[in-house]
């Protein structure tokens, strides 16, 4: 269902303010299905209420929009979460609206894992940790603050990700179409990362050519033909099970569980 532009009930700070609190729980409910999808469902709830007062079918939708997979950084979700309630209020398309989503938080997860796990935290544990060596109270207390700071960022991060949304809608009302294929187009890129980076399948069987010779069906087959081809195969598969066979996700997983034991016992994978 597209929903219909126009202003919405509006939200104030508060609203934002709980908005990136309850961030905290993005990973409450983490799961292979969906990954962060529950505690971002979660976090999105109040302020998607105060939107959709009047509509419940709107925010039936919108929930269900904000139920499916997502994963992305922890400290910087609230910016990508304040961007999406603001578009939410301001009446955007639920197409426009999941495209960014689905765009946005593979991009948002490299940078916000850059700059917290591999920049922040480890210079400063670098830092803290010299003093705690020395027996100085200094270190573990500055990586508390540090760290403690780090949650609190969450609520400016919100405000953040708000008004920047805020400040965008006329140019997405202005080029909707570009955005929402631009997005799509994204967001597309972003899955097949996804694929790639979290579906290995590699097959070791070679094939006996000569005594001294064999072939590897994955090295000198499956990767000349097409990298990564298991991988998007197999995904593909799981997802036509999923929406024209109505398969449920749960026998799915123990699916992939049993025949990755059955084939690596067989010496297939």
């Amino acid at each position: 269902m597209v929903s219909k532009k126009g202003k919405r009930n509006t939200l104030s700070t508060r609203d934002i303010t709980k908005l990136g609190l309850l961030s905290l729980f993005n990973q409450a409910g983490m799961n292979y299905q969906r990954m962060q999808a529950d505690g971002w469902a979660l976090a999105m709830t109040p302020a998607l209420k105060k939107i959709y007062a009047e509509d419940k079918t709107g925010l039936t939708n919108a929930i269900k929009a904000n139920l499916q997979f997502i994963n992305t950084n922890n400290y910087i979700a609230p910016l990508l979460m304040g961007l999406e309630v603001s578009l939410e209020e301001n009446g955007e398309d639920r197409s426009t609206i999941d495209s960014l989503r689905v765009a946005l938080f593979g991009p948002i997860a490299g940078i916000g894992d850059a700059i917290t796990w591999f920049t922040i935290l480890p210079i400063v544990a670098g830092i803290t940790a010299s003093f705690a060596k020395q027996g100085s109270i200094i270190g573990p207390l500055a990586f508390f603050v540090v760290y403690f700071a780090m949650f609190l960022a969450r609520v400016p991060i919100a405000h953040l990700g708000y008004s920047a949304g805020t400040h965008a809608i006329s140019k997405i009302h202005e080029n909707s179409a570009i955005v929402a294929h631009a997005a799509s187009v994204l967001g597309c890129t972003v899955i097949g990362g996804l694929i790639a980076t979290y579906v290995q399948i590699n097959v070791v069987t070679k094939i006996q050519v000569t005594a001294s010779h064999s072939i590897s069906i994955q090295k000198q087959f499956f990767d000349n033909i097409f990298p990564n081809i298991l991988p998007l195969g197999y995904t593909f598969f799981l997802y036509w099970l999923l929406k024209k066979k109505n398969a449920n996700p749960v026998t799915l997983i123990i699916l992939t569980f049993l025949l990755s034991i059955l084939l690596s016992w067989m010496g297939v994978l």
